[in-house]
């Protein structure tokens, strides 16, 4: 008896999706239990607010008690991480059954209620796992979009509260493509760092950011006989525009911004649609100077970005320096407008 392929897919699919939902409920039942004894640790301890130390002793016993017969899930540090995560969510009503208990751990840790609320709502969105969380953060996401960017817009996008309308609300500077496994003391071409990004293109997607679509490499371009080929062209859904990329392994030069630009006018002229938004052309570069990006493009500019690129994530102290030499450059470059 020849049974139909498409009734074993489907089936297998419900399987798949029953399972899911399964770990799912009972990760959520785990951290619904965990903040309720978070609760009760906070209760008691407002209890003895009078003595000192009274909570650190507090976890402390409670984890003797409860250690030797539930296991290490109970440690001391373990009890006083269900503490926290009941104070950073006082209100049960708020937690998320999308989340796993090994995010909401992550999320504990940064402190920022807008910090916060960003990261649930991008995990939420695009179905981060544990690893590509933990990512996020250590990329600094929220840092690198808010440099730039009005919080509240940032949030708002994050949140789906209102439509993506400017690309510099998602476009990132710096990029951070440690994932690529290259060496930042090894010289090499613009077609290593190419080839690199297509081998791990799923994990330049998701640093890229949300509804960028793949469309091609190396495409070629046809322009009165003479033949161009622009590195990496995508889509971006939620703009609904061609986003074009070049890649330049040494320090941007205003040549580099021209040739760009080109290719953003060939896409807007020759493959945009009446529908789309104009074509987006960013430039990842190991090093740029922002003034001569400023100056080489109009100061109305919306379509071209220029983005270095770090082969590392950052440290904080790194992250810190960035933005203040990021204010610095933009309360320079004011002074000399206004002078």
């Amino acid at each position: 008896m020849n049974i139909d392929q498409a009734v074993i897919t489907d089936i297998k699919s419900i399987i798949v999706k029953s399972r899911e939902k399964a770990i799912r409920s009972v990760d959520y039942e785990r951290s619904l239990m965990y903040w309720q004894i978070g609760r009760r640790i906070f209760e008691e301890e407002q209890k003895g607010q009078e003595r000192a130390e009274y909570g650190n002793y507090l976890t402390k016993f409670i984890a003797e008690q409860l250690e030797p017969e539930y296991g290490s899930g109970f440690s001391k540090r373990q009890v006083e991480l269900f503490r926290q995560f009941y104070r950073t969510f006082p209100i049960a009503n708020t937690l998320y059954s999308q989340l796993s208990w090994s995010q909401y751990k992550l999320l504990i840790r940064l402190g920022s209620a807008d910090k916060i609320s960003f990261y649930i709502a991008e995990t939420i969105k695009n179905n981060y796992t544990v690893r590509q969380l933990e990512r996020q953060i250590h990329s600094n996401l929220w840092e690198r979009l808010i440099s730039k960017n009005n919080k509240e817009n940032v949030l708002s996008v994050a949140r789906s509260e209102k439509p993506l309308s400017d690309a510099s609300e998602i476009i990132k500077d710096p990029m951070y493509l440690e994932f690529l496994g290259l060496h930042r003391e090894a010289s090499y071409y613009e077609r290593n760092m190419e080839q690199a990004i297509i081998t791990h293109l799923h994990d330049f997607l998701l640093e890229m950011g949300n509804g960028f679509a793949f469309v091609a490499r190396q495409k070629r371009l046809h322009i009165e006989g003479d033949e161009f080929f622009i590195d990496l062209v995508f889509y971006n859904r939620l703009l609904q525009c061609f986003v074009i990329i070049e890649i330049k392994t040494t320090k941007l030069t205003h040549q580099d911004i021209g040739q760009l630009q080109m290719y953003v006018n060939y896409y807007d002229r020759y493959e945009k649609k009446d529908f789309e938004k104009p074509t987006i052309g960013i430039l990842l570069c190991a090093e740029k100077n922002n003034a001569v990006v400023k100056i080489s493009l109009p100061e109305d500019n919306k379509t071209i970005f220029a983005s270095e690129y770090k082969l590392y994530l950052p440290t904080e102290q790194q992250l810190i320096a960035e933005m203040e030499k990021e204010i610095a450059k933009t309360k320079d470059g004011s002074d000399l407008k206004n002078g």
